[in-house]
């Protein structure tokens, strides 16, 4: 009984262990499956019934080829991009798209009620005294150079000058003390355009009292300090950016000579204008380019005149010099020739001759602009003949001599244009010509 009980049990055990075996086998097949599911997913793998892997016959696709392929597998489409190129990832859109500003959510944890309404503003620092120096000593030097005071007041518009805003003029003076007299007219149009826009009528006041304190600072760079400090004065009283009482505050109060002769040359500047009449605008001279060229003409005359009733070279030379116009120089020679026709002198003659040697030899005239001067006067002969009709031959002798005195080079003076001879034929002559 104990033996036919045991051998039922051992029967019975024997498919189990059978069973699970064929289990640890599929199961290990389907990890195997699974593990190479990403490098064989095209094949077509599968079990059979009694677990073996089963091939199917598909051939592979390769994944890399899947992608360079844009074609829908749909069969739809022409293989475009998507949206036009315009998605994927990292793609910010397609060019020229314009995004709707971005709705502050309330929800989100770093939303700040108190920045709402918030108002950024570019915060420009007030200039120091050694940056404000270094920032507009430029800029007004580049006003001597193009003469645009409305550039200069947008640029200083732009600078936050605070406690320094008065010594712009300070500063614009002191700068033109040491430059030309052309420039110390455009210093005083620039002080007139910056009073009401970027002055006020409190710091052109303060900069002049600076100045009359600095005084023997400046007259050891230039001398002549004090009495050009005079006519800036004087100029700012005519222009109503200066108070009238601004010299009479200074009576009884002087210590300094300097300012002393200062206020002085100003008070007599404005009797003067007051009595005779005087410009103001005239004051500094007429000199720079920024005057037409019909009243630069009149002074090159003017000048030339002076010269012929004088005959003082040297100041003839000053004169020209501080038109401040060298590249004007040609007019110059052109109207002295001009003049050497028309006076049909000896003497006027000899005289410009000796102008135009003294100034090719100090090189207030250049080589450049005396050939262009001659050149303009050949070409101009035809009409010049008109009014004078001996110019060819007054000319001949002109240039012949400055060749021969050394103004002019050999090639120039070949340029010299001759008038034509007539031949004359005689009827007795039978049509030949007269020697």
């Amino acid at each position: 009984m104990g033996t036919n009980s045991l051998f039922v049990t051992t029967i019975s055990f024997y498919p189990t262990c059978h069973f699970i075996h064929e289990a640890r086998l599929k199961a290990k097949v389907k990890r195997r499956l699974r593990k190479n599911s990403s490098r064989d997913s095209g094949r077509g793998d599968s079990l059979s019934d009694n677990g073996d892997v089963v091939r199917s016959v598909v051939p592979p696709t390769s994944p890399k080829g899947k992608l360079l392929n844009r074609r829908s597998r749909m069969g739809k489409g022409r293989g475009l991009p998507k949206k036009g190129g315009a998605g994927g990832k990292g793609v910010w859109g397609s060019p020229g798209e314009v995004y709707d500003e971005d709705e502050v959510d309330v929800k989100d944890p770093n939303y700040d009620v108190e920045q709402e309404n918030c108002v950024y503003e570019t915060v420009v620092l007030p200039l120091d005294g050694e940056t404000f120096e270094k920032t507009v000593t430029p800029i007004v030097q580049e006003y001597f150079e193009h003469g645009d005071a409305n550039e200069v007041a947008e640029l200083l518009a732009e600078l936050n000058l605070g406690s320094m805003r008065g010594d712009v003029p300070m500063l614009a003076v002191s700068l033109a003390l040491e430059a030309k007299a052309s420039h110390r007219e455009l210093t005083s149009r620039l002080l007139s355009k910056l009073c009401g826009r970027v002055l006020t009528a409190a710091d052109v006041e303060a900069s002049f009292h600076k100045l009359l304190k600095e005084l023997p600072d400046l007259v050891l760079d230039t001398p002549g300090a004090p009495q050009m400090l005079g006519q800036f004065i004087a100029r700012a009283v005519a222009d109503n950016i200066l108070p009238k009482s601004f010299i009479d505050g200074y009576k009884g109060r002087v210590d300094s000579e300097y300012a002393r002769a200062a206020l002085d040359r100003a008070a007599v500047l404005l009797r003067m204008s007051r009595w005779t009449g005087l410009r103001f605008d005239s004051l500094w001279g007429s000199g720079g380019g920024q005057r037409p060229v019909n009243q630069l003409i009149k002074e090159v005359n003017l000048l030339l005149k002076e010269f012929l009733l004088s005959g003082d070279t040297v100041e003839a030379e000053r004169c020209l010099r501080e038109l401040e116009v060298p590249h004007f120089h040609h007019e110059f020679v052109y109207e002295a020739v001009i003049m050497v026709l028309e006076s049909k002198g000896d003497r006027t003659l000899q005289m410009i001759l000796q102008l135009l040697k003294s100034l090719c030899a100090s090189t207030v005239i250049t080589v450049d602009q005396l050939r262009r001067g001659f050149e303009r006067v050949y070409l101009d002969m035809a009409d010049l003949s008109i009014d004078v009709p001996c110019a060819y031959s007054l000319l001949e002798q002109f240039v012949e001599q400055s060749f021969n005195a050394g103004v002019i080079d050999k090639k120039l003076r070949d340029l010299c244009p001759c008038r034509g001879r007539k031949r004359f034929i005689s009827e007795g002559d039978g049509g030949r010509l007269k020697l």
